[in-house]
This record gives C-alpha cells, sequence and structure tokens, in this order.
C-alpha cells in the first residue's frame, strides 16, 4: 500500500514536470517569439537597429560618443551626455560616486615630472571636481557660461579644509589654517579664494593629510541655475542613455550650425523631429535622441570634403 502511495506521488510530480517544461520552457519562449514578430514590434525585439547607407550605425536605445581619435567632441555632431563606461554595453554602469565626493585624489608631483598622466600619476577626480571640469569644458565648446556653484574658476570642486577648534555644534569659529584640498601647489599659483575667515587660505601639498579639518564646500558667486544643463555633467546609471535634454541640445545648436553651415533655426527643426515628451504625458523628461538627430543632419546638412 505504502509502494502504490509513493509510485502516485513519484507519477504526479513527473506529471508536473513534464507540464510545467512544456509551458514554461517550450510554449512560453514560442509566445514571446511569435508576438515580437508582430507588425511594430519587430524592430524593438532585434534591438532597435538604426541603419544609413544600408549598413547599421547603432541603436536608439544605446549612446555613442561623437568625437575624434583624441576623444574632443566633433563640432558637426550634438554631443551625448558624459558615460562612465565610454557607451560600451559591457561597461554598463554608473561611476559609484555619493553625494560626499568632493575631495580628488592628487597626482603624484614626482610622476607627473617624468611624463606620466595626471591618472597615471594617481589622480582621481571627486564627482564635484567632475562636474566642475565637465561644465567648464562644455562651456569653452558651446560659447556659453560654464560656472557652477561650488566650483573653481579652474574647474575644479571649491572645497576648504578648515582646521582649528570646534564649538558645540562642530563648526571652525576660529581657523588656525585654511587649505583648498582639491588644488596641488604643484600646479596652483593661487587659490580660488585668498581668506576664509580672517586666515590665508594655502594650497595643497602633495601627501598630507587634511581629513582632521572641517571639509566645507565653498559656493561661491555662480549662478543658481547654471546655463551647462546637469545632464551635461553628469553620466546616467547606465552610461548608455541615448537621449539628452532638451536645454542640453539648445546650446549646441549654435556650434552645429555653424558647422554645417546651416541657420541656427534650420537645426532647431530638425531637433524639434527628434525630442520626445514625457510618457502619458508625466512620466519622465521630455528628451532628444541624439544618434537619430545626427543621422538626420548628416542626410540634410552633410560636410562637404570630410
Amino acid at each position: 500500500m505504502n509502494l502504490t502511495n509513493t509510485f502516485r506521488q513519484y507519477g504526479a510530480a513527473l506529471r508536473a514536470l513534464v507540464v510545467f517544461t512544456a509551458l514554461l520552457g517550450l510554449g512560453y519562449p514560442l509566445l514571446i517569439w511569435l508576438i515580437a514578430l508582430v507588425p511594430g514590434l519587430h524592430d524593438k525585439a532585434e534591438g532597435s537597429i538604426l541603419t544609413a547607407g544600408g549598413k547599421a550605425v547603432g541603436s536608439k536605445l544605446i549612446g555613442q560618443q561623437f568625437t575624434d581619435a583624441a576623444g574632443n567632441p566633433l563640432a558637426q555632431y550634438f554631443q551625448t551626455r558624459p558615460s562612465a563606461g565610454g557607451y560600451d554595453p559591457l561597461s554598463s554602469g554608473g561611476g559609484n560616486f555619493g553625494p560626499e565626493s568632493v575631495i580628488d585624489t592628487p597626482a603624484d608631483p614626482a610622476r607627473l615630472a617624468a611624463g606620466a598622466s595626471p591618472s597615471d600619476a594617481g589622480f582621481k577626480p571627486s564627482l564635484l571636481t567632475l562636474v566642475c571640469s565637465r561644465s567648464a569644458a562644455v562651456g569653452k565648446l558651446e560659447g556659453v557660461d560654464g560656472s557652477r556653484p561650488f566650483c573653481t574658476g579652474t574647474g575644479v570642486g571649491a572645497v576648504l579644509s578648515v582646521s582649528g577648534p570646534r564649538n558645540a555644534r562642530g563648526d571652525v569659529v576660529h581657523p588656525t589654517r585654511v587649505v583648498s584640498v582639491n588644488e596641488p601647489c604643484a600646479s596652483t599659483g593661487r587659490p580660488f579664494v585668498d581668506n576664509y575667515r580672517g586666515v590665508h587660505v594655502e594650497c595643497a601639498s602633495f601627501g598630507e593629510d587634511y581629513s582632521d579639518g572641517l571639509i566645507v564646500p565653498v559656493r561661491g558667486a555662480a549662478s543658481g541655475a547654471p546655463q551647462v544643463p546637469a545632464d551635461a555633467v553628469t553620466a546616467s546609471g547606465s552610461g548608455l542613455d541615448p537621449d539628452i535634454s532638451p536645454a542640453y541640445a539648445d546650446i549646441q545648436v549654435a556650434r552645429v550650425a555653424r558647422a554645417r553651415h546651416a541657420s541656427a533655426d534650420q537645426i532647431r527643426q530638425v531637433v524639434a523631429q527628434y525630442r520626445t515628451g514625457r510618457t502619458f504625458g508625466f512620466f519622465g523628461e521630455p528628451t532628444v535622441d541624439v544618434l537619430q538627430l545626427n543621422l538626420a543632419l548628416d542626410s540634410r546638412y552633410p560636410i562637404t570634403g570630410r
């Protein structure tokens, strides 16, 4: 009797295995494959591939860099936002920075003098300095003001280490020493501010530890509404976003128009065609697809002699 019950249980388990294997291992994948063949969905299922001249040039879903061999922006193209992985799908991800990332790791002056690049010499910029340097670079490229709050005029984080006795709230009311931690003495002629609370501000000496001081980001006089949009200076979480904000596209119009010998209004008309509004009218933000926009510009306003 017990043996019969055992066989029944094993039989039920075997039947369940066969049924669910057929449903989930064969039926479900087949259903999804058939849905992917439905007109209107097939292109998306294939990766939303874009073509030009009969050749695949990219995907609507993944951004690309429009730079030369040295990494400099190509003037005739709209630029995408920064990417921590260089828009490589195999390196998708963010930079793992947090809001408290405001102090750079300085480069070794001896290695710099020996010809090493800043990164090879140990330089690791903080998130704040990355934002500041990108904003300054975009501002210079587009001919707009690249200044931002908490950034120095040279494009690094405006951060002080303030040493001295602290009050009950942890503030240093009467500093004894103040150092601009992101401005190394080897490359800084004069810190971004001369004094702080009556104390002369020093540049940062390589190898010194300033963590004992109170870390004070200095807002400065820059406008609270920077001309360079936030997406122009920050990478997305995936590092693959194909879109930029309309505000970032707008500050690039004049440069692209000059490079393509077109009017700004002509370029804006093309931009408007590749602008997408909020999903369902309220999800997300309006965006502009950069790859589709640049392909359209190549077709309508090509650069001759390339």
